[in-house]
């Protein structure tokens, strides 16, 4: 359903070559290099040990939890006939589906105290159960809710954080005595336009619970403002890259965090030549290295690395183009 107000964002474009210039900076800036080194072996510690507890081959079939009217439609879309062609693909989906349980909170517990936040892991059922970070600068207590993917919110849901930024926007000032909130509603990775729009309905939620102390209304963007009882509270949709600037508060971060993701889990290796075939179909577009001056390079991430760099990053825009890649050697 379509609600009078609501933003009609346009497709976020990332190039390869600002990607490319970003990775040079932090490769020459000292801060931001130990920043993305710091974070690169945290994540290596979290993730080798999240990695030793899945399940395994050799694991009981209760472990994995399967939904067998779902192992019986995958059996007959790939005309599987022995069970050990399922069991087989068994393993990795499970692999898949546990990482993903756990992304999430890995990225928060590593990123956030990074960039002078709080990471505040919450009991359930709590006034706090929303949150996940938080930062006091002045007057201004910064908070933020975050969430793994742009689609994860439901109706139910978007009510429901209404409710608790309403209802306890005022506590939480108190607690840190704060004279105003600046709440983030953050998604770690994607686009406003991929998003169900979910988010949005929270501040749209908020302007509705409100019968007074409004001071800015949702329609066509993605905030509202609304005093209560002295307390001056703002509430943001920040998505991807964006989120990752007003955590850090520069535009470095989403780099950062790429570079040390790449590190941590992508050894160097030679750069594949020849034509590759991919079972995804736009794949090779997307981690082509062509047009890239033969020439770049940098200390943090090595050149067979850059697919992975891009790999990731589609993840965090609609479009991704190649840029002026020339620009790299003119301003080597």
């Amino acid at each position: 359903m379509v609600h009078r107000g609501m933003p009609r964002p346009e497709a976020q474009t990332l190039t390869k070559a600002d990607l490319l210039a970003a990775l040079v900076r932090v490769d020459s800036d000292v801060e931001s290099s130990e920043r993305a080194l710091a974070m690169e072996t945290e994540f290596r510690t979290r993730i080798e040990s999240h990695v030793r507890n899945l399940p395994t081959s050799d694991a009981a079939l209760a472990k994995f939890n399967t939904n067998p009217f779902v192992l019986m439609f995958y059996a007959l879309q790939h005309g599987l006939t022995d069970i050990d062609q399922i069991a087989q693909a068994i393993l990795p989906a499970k692999v898949f589906s546990s990482m993903e349980t756990s992304a999430g909170r890995m990225v928060e517990a590593v990123v956030l105290p990074q960039y002078g936040w709080e990471f505040a892991p919450s009991e359930m059922h709590t006034s706090n159960s929303a949150l996940d970070g938080k930062k006091m600068s002045e007057e201004t207590l910064f908070l933020a809710t975050l969430k793994s993917g742009p689609r994860c919110l439901n109706d139910e849901m978007s009510e429901n954080f209404a409710d608790t930024i309403v209802t306890h926007s005022e506590a939480w000032a108190n607690e840190s005595g704060a004279k105003k909130i600046d709440f983030t509603y953050g998604v770690l990775y994607g686009t406003k336009k991929q998003s169900n729009k979910k988010d949005w309905h929270i501040l749209r939620n908020i302007a509705r619970k409100m019968t007074s102390g409004v001071r800015e209304t949702p329609e066509n963007k993605w905030r509202c403002r609304f005093e209560k009882n002295g307390i001056d509270v703002t509430v943001t949709v920040r998505i991807g890259i964006e989120l990752w600037d007003h955590i850090a508060g520069h535009d470095l971060a989403f780099v950062e965090i790429c570079t040390a993701l790449v590190r941590a889990c992508v050894k160097p290796s030679e750069v594949r030549k020849g034509t590759r075939e991919f079972a995804i179909s736009d794949l090779h577009e997307i981690v082509s290295l062509e047009g890239i001056p033969r020439g770049f390079n940098t200390k943090i991430i090595q050149r067979s690395q850059i697919e992975w760099l891009f790999f990731f990053a589609r993840h965090f825009c609609d479009v991704l183009d190649s840029g002026d890649l020339d620009s790299l050697s003119r301003s080597e």
